[in-house]
């Protein structure tokens, strides 16, 4: 069965694309996906039918039709992924950089989710329905590291209060540009859609409440190697924030320069540490990963 899913325009969402709109709306769409959609006539404003440019206006009725997802189309594949913890009910992965961590419509192979069917078969939290079986948090497709998976409701449930409650420990390491002088810096500033570019994230007065504590590892000539403990976990909010302190990440070709002389493909940002209470044993378990490689020589080239 379609999910249909409402929506009343405010006032500060007036002038919108309906396609941006949607895809602000519906933040694990992509924007071509509900075009389609559009085309295909799932969408109507105000019961009428409107085409992808339309303009949104204030007090609107957008009401869209997402096809149910097929279970057959999110299929197990044999993809090594790097186990860091498993027990029977949760599993940590280390994942690569330029890895997806879950299928959206068009693309439903080569993810981690399609690697962790194959791996858990059919234990894995049901929550987040099939396209997203066991998966309490992600990180982007550019941004290696440790991951939670949930193999159970029970898990899920007690994982996900404990990000809702901020008490999970999540640390990164990155490379950033420019030389920082504080030994630490904490960025309190709300994070929201960037109003210029809606595809983009930005510090905006109207935004969710956003918290990062930057440290300083290592100071090299024009770089600074850093660690950042989250304490919210807003989309893009460690990018977000080292860019409000003019020390945007090294590779991020979104929010900083769009050349540079390592010929990274993403930005040099690394999940090192996660740490949480155990759903079962209820014990504080912390786990800790290596930088990989690609970031480590950048380092050793910076000595």
């Amino acid at each position: 069965m379609d999910e249909v899913k409402e929506f009343i325009v405010i006032e500060e969402e007036e002038g919108d694309r309906l396609d941006v709109y949607l895809s602000e709306q519906l933040g694990d769409m992509s924007r071509s996906y509900i075009q389609k959609l559009i085309k295909d006539k799932k969408v109507t404003v105000n019961d009428k039918i409107e085409k992808a440019k339309y303009l949104v206006k204030e007090d609107d009725k957008i009401v869209i039709q997402i096809p149910a997802p097929k279970l057959l189309e999110v299929i197990p594949q044999d993809i090594p992924i790097n186990i860091v913890y498993e027990d029977k009910d949760v599993l940590i992965v280390n994942k690569p950089q330029d890895m997806v961590v879950h299928p959206a419509p068009g693309n439903y192979e080569g993810t981690l989710v399609n690697a962790i069917l194959y791996h858990c078969k059919e234990n894995l939290s049901s929550i987040n329905g099939v396209i997203r079986p066991g998966i309490v948090h992600r990180i982007d497709k550019d941004t290696s590291g440790l991951l939670m998976i949930a193999k159970n409701n029970n898990a899920h449930n007690s994982l996900a209060e404990q990000l809702k409650e901020h008490s999970i420990t999540r640390e990164y390491q990155f490379i950033c540009h420019g030389v920082v002088k504080e030994d630490k810096i904490t960025v309190n500033k709300p994070i929201g859609r960037n109003p210029k570019d809606r595809l983009k994230m930005a510090v905006v007065k109207d935004g969710k409440n956003a918290i990062t504590h930057f440290e300083v590892i290592k100071r090299y000539e024009n770089f600074t190697h850093m660690k950042a403990r989250l304490e919210t976990g807003r989309t893009h909010q460690i990018r977000v924030h080292a860019l409000s302190i003019n020390h945007p990440l090294l590779g991020d070709e979104v929010y900083g320069p769009k050349n540079n002389k390592f010929k990274l493909k993403g930005q040099t940002l690394h999940a090192k540490k996660l740490g949480f209470i155990h759903p079962t044993t209820k014990e504080y378990v912390e786990f800790d990963s290596e930088l990989p490689k690609y970031f480590q020589d950048i380092l050793n080239k910076l000595k």
